[in-house]
């Protein structure tokens, strides 16, 4: 046998002792695979702790978006009741002053009448305690006799004429006086609903704001920066492009708008459609549901009142009015007319308090001459959801001196790109006949 033979017999040999002493050996499982294991088992333990946190985070989202709904909803509600007492009560007090002024009109008319009256009523007391005298016993009697009988022949026809209208005057003067005492007390019920749903509707507006600062440090800096911003504004346009700039609420309410902007932008057509069917449907909505431009004829009137001065109109002192100034009742509520984000909330030179409302794609909401306002900076607020309240009138704003007017003011404009346009297009159909423009 050859020296290389002997070398392949002597691997062999050696291999089969390894796997002879390999099927000898007891066999152990690897520590890895254990390791493995209990690896394995944490990830598993974890994606069940991860899912059950996503199923109750997914509930807290459920949670709070029906409790923002029902917060609206609410807020919503209390804000059209209080609205429509603010109406009835205007009308009250309209039928009064028509009442009023009608018995002035019977007052003055039985004034003017009064020596006339009085002359009748003279005579017929005259006649009645000197009855006509006999005919023969004094002559002299008998020619005043005459003398009577010719003058109530010409007094008694216009006498008759006299106090049948004296009657009509007299029972429509009780009637003026019956109503006048019923709608006074219509108007004294009013009021006192009126009252006390205010202040239900301060308690909501109190707790919503609880709810929604969450930092009160924070906030009063920004009101502070917001302040001293509109110090040193010298226009609204200055104003608006100063806060997006300078202020970090600012900032966020005009991102959020843009960010609104480019999802609109995304919306199909099905999508845009459904949107502007009902545009303040969805009470748990964080944005506008369809772009500004596309809810015209659809904006309610941010008060209840009468108009005072209308956009384009002569503003007296050479120029025209921008704005509509609506003349509201005392303390009564304003509300957001339109979907958006607060780009200012304080007082503004003469404007009183002012609000600036971004509502997207370039438009702004400014609302001026209220006594306080209910939101903060960057604050997303609602069509219809109560933004602040008018004073009582003594306040002597910018429009309340152009117009001379003893009420409160609500001044009102539209904004496009840094420009004021007529907001007549864009007020629902009932509240464009009060407005015209």
């Amino acid at each position: 046998m050859s020296d290389r033979d002997k070398v392949k017999s002597l691997i062999l040999l050696s291999s089969l002792v390894m796997i002879f002493a390999s099927a000898r050996a007891e066999p152990k499982p690897p520590q890895d695979l254990e390791n493995k294991q209990q690896e394995l088992e944490r990830v598993e333990d974890a994606a069940m702790q991860s899912r059950g946190r996503k199923h109750a985070l997914e509930s807290e989202v459920a949670e709070l978006s029906h409790s923002r709904e029902s917060l609206n909803q609410e807020l919503l509600e209390a804000t059209n009741k209080l609205r429509q007492m603010e109406h009835r009560a205007s009308e009250i007090e309209a039928r009064l002053e028509t009442l009023v002024d009608r018995e002035k009109i019977i007052m003055q008319s039985l004034d003017a009448r009064r020596s006339v009256i009085a002359e009748i009523l003279v005579i017929l007391q005259r006649m009645g305690r000197r009855p006509p005298p006999a005919l023969l016993t004094r002559p002299q009697d008998i020619l005043e006799s005459l003398r009577a009988a010719l003058a109530l022949e010409t007094i008694l026809p216009p006498m008759r004429a006299e106090a049948r209208a004296l009657q009509n005057d007299l029972t429509e003067l009780l009637r003026l006086r019956e109503s006048m005492q019923n709608e006074n007390e219509k108007l004294t019920d009013e009021k006192t609903l009126l009252k006390s749903q205010s202040i239900q509707l301060a308690k909501m507006i109190a707790s919503r704001q609880e709810n929604l600062l969450s930092a009160q440090t924070q906030l009063k800096a920004e009101a502070e920066r917001a302040q001293a911003l509109a110090q040193r504004a010298t226009s609204l346009k200055d104003l608006i492009l100063r806060m997006e700039n300078e202020s970090d609420a600012g900032r966020r309410a005009a991102l959020a708008a843009r960010q609104s902007d480019a999802a609109q932008a995304r919306l199909t057509e099905d999508q845009r459609r459904m949107a502007r069917e009902a545009p303040f449907q969805d009470l748990t909505r964080l944005a506008p549901a369809i772009p500004f431009s596309e809810l015209k004829a659809k904006l309610p009137l941010p008060a209840a009142g009468m108009i005072a001065k209308r956009f384009g109109s002569p503003d007296g002192n050479g120029g025209k009015e921008k704005g509509v100034s609506i003349a509201t009742r005392a303390n009564g509520i304003v509300t957001a007319p339109c979907d958006g984000w607060i780009a200012f909330s304080g007082p503004y030179r003469s404007y009183g308090q002012l609000l600036i409302i971004n509502a997207g794609d370039g438009y702004y909401v400014v609302l001026a001459g209220m006594s306080r306002s209910n939101v903060n900076v960057g604050q997303f607020v609602l069509a219809g959801e109560p933004v602040a309240s008018m004073g009582d009138g003594a306040a002597q704003t910018a429009a309340t001196i152009a117009i001379g007017a003893s009420t409160p003011i609500l001044y009102v404009e539209f904004r496009k790109d840094g420009a004021s346009i007529d907001p007549g297009p864009w007020w629902a159909k009932s509240d464009s006949r009060k407005v015209g423009g």
